[in-house]
């Protein structure tokens, strides 16, 4: 099957976008390069394409039990215009995706991860009970996040809504550059920002407001190269590599979005309640002070003895240094704890650190 082409394809080549084949999606990995687009969004203002992601509606008189059940955080606290970041588990606790929850007067949206889209809803489907209506809507959906300091400023200008007001992990139904938009204070990249869910008939409106708003801000395109460093700065895991079907979300440090004792049953809980007293692995931060950059599924030594593994890694544009995320065994996952990392036969010395590496002030 070829790959899909989202509501922006032409814009994107407009930019002179690099495009790479990605989770079934021809999509943009990089325009000006993906230092200076990272850099745009730490300083100025970006804006990416992430309509790949998957949407999920679910609706019905049973719907936020039936979530609650399937997920690890509590969505009965959910209020209309809530957003809450969970996770689905099976039954031994793997991870099987991390999710956006949204609440909706009438219903509840679940934003999924691209890669994972058919896995999700085949899941959610064979999971959900009762009075529950469950649609796959991504392809009736265009997302565009907005990130960085002047983010604000630029969806200011193209709304009445008062996106001032609006929360972190908060939102609000309003129009954007007239659009009907679903406006979101979220995001991947540790900015301040937005991500904005619109009709794809309204993708290219809503995309030549944004830059002709943000021209005097310097805003740019950013491609999923540089949205891949920026998460990794903030130390947002990313599915396939982070956290996965082998992963316990507590040894992953997610701990804060399971919910175990007041929410009730939920798939997983009791792997989840036996891991957070038996780890013998956490996910943790690395720098390295030297050149190369560290690899997914790259051993990792300490004292000549293997300890973890790599799941991710890249390069700070922040901190000018290569840095990553690992498992490591524990009692070595304490910060400060000098460590090697094997890449290309050589072993490369590095350093456990406290994350996130970047924080916005």
């Amino acid at each position: 099957m070829p790959d899909k082409k989202t509501a922006l394809y032409e814009k994107h080549l407009d930019h002179k976008a690099k495009m790479v084949s990605f989770a079934g999606y021809l999509m943009p990995i990089q325009y000006s390069g993906i230092l200076d687009e990272h850099l745009a969004v730490r300083n100025k203002v970006g804006v990416f394409d992430v309509s790949h992601m998957g949407e999920f509606e679910i609706n019905g008189s049973d719907a936020a039990s039936a979530l609650n059940y399937i997920t690890t955080n509590n969505v009965t606290r959910l209020e209309v215009g809530d957003i809450q970041y969970s996770a689905m588990l099976y039954e031994d606790g793997g991870v099987v995706d991390d999710l956006l929850v949204y609440r909706f007067e009438d219903r509840f949206m679940a934003v999924v991860n691209a890669a994972n889209i058919d896995k999700d809803f085949d899941w959610m489907e064979q999971n959900l009970s009762g009075d529950v209506n469950l649609k796959n809507v991504s392809d009736e959906i265009t997302l565009l996040a907005v990130q960085g300091p002047d983010a604000l400023k630029v969806v200011r200008k193209l709304t009445d809504t008062d996106s001032d007001a609006i929360k972190y992990y908060n939102f609000r139904n309003g129009k954007v550059a007239g659009c009907d938009t679903v406006i979101s204070r979220t995001g991947y990249t540790g900015e301040n920002g937005f991500e904005l869910y619109v009709q794809p008939t309204d993708a290219e409106t809503l995309w030549d407001a944004l830059f002709d708003a943000g021209d005097e801000f310097g805003i740019q395109p950013v491609g999923l190269g540089a949205r891949d460093s920026l998460r990794l700065e903030v130390n947002y895991c990313l599915y396939g590599n982070d956290i996965d079907q082998t992963t316990n979300p507590i040894e992953a440090g997610l701990s804060w979005i399971v919910k175990s004792k007041k929410k009730g049953g939920f798939i997983g809980k009791e792997p989840v309640l036996a891991a957070k007293n038996s780890v013998t692995r956490k996910l943790v931060g690395f720098v390295i002070n030297d050149k190369g950059i560290a690899r997914q599924h790259s051993d990792i030594f300490c004292n000549g003895s293997k300890v973890g593994q790599v799941t991710s890694g890249g390069f700070s544009p922040i901190l000018k240094k290569p840095v990553g995320m690992a498992f490591i065994d524990k009692p070595y996952d304490t910060a400060g704890t000098e460590i090697e990392i094997e890449m290309r036969g050589r072993r490369i010395a590095a350093q456990i650190t406290e994350t996130p590496f970047y924080s916005r002030s």
